[in-house]
């Protein structure tokens, strides 16, 4: 139990959390579809617990279609190439009240993505104001350090 709320604390510090998921192959024949691709991001974020406040959604001639649901916690957005059978999605979060995981599985469940890869980032942990920003050690050294890019 104590190895999972060290994570927590983490993945808190910061401005929010950030997954980048990319789902190849996708195997549902909606993708050029947008009605289904608008209600699928929408009932991602409420998997997840999100508070939707707007959606956003275009579709592209011959094909292709971009998207955002803003929720009162950031937004979740897809780009879509059908023709590749490949979706992008974007899921950013404030806090730690939306369950990321939970709008990533929906999201690979219903596009049948028969391969994805996920990557999550800690975003804004340098913000005056952070929870990182406000730990600093002796002399206002930093508690938690990177290497040089």
């Amino acid at each position: 139990m104590k190895a999972k709320a060290a994570a927590t604390d983490v993945e808190a510090l910061g401005c929010g959390s950030q997954v980048v998921l990319d789902l190849y192959e996708c195997e549902t024949t909606h993708l050029d579809d947008l009605p289904w691709v608008k209600t699928t991001l929408t009932n991602a974020a409420r998997a997840a617990g999100a508070t939707i406040v707007e959606t956003v959604f275009h579709k592209f001639a011959p094909w292709g279609i971009s998207g955002v649901v803003v929720i009162a916690e950031s937004h979740l957005a897809i780009h879509i190439w059908p023709e590749n059978r490949y979706a992008a999605i974007d899921v950013f979060t404030c806090g730690d009240r939306v369950l990321i995981h939970a709008a990533c599985s929906f999201l690979k469940r219903e596009f049948r993505a028969r391969r994805s890869v996920q990557r999550r980032f800690r975003r804004g942990d340098k913000v005056a104001g952070s929870s990182e920003s406000q730990r600093a050690g002796p002399q206002g050294q930093p508690l938690f350090s990177e290497a040089a890019a």
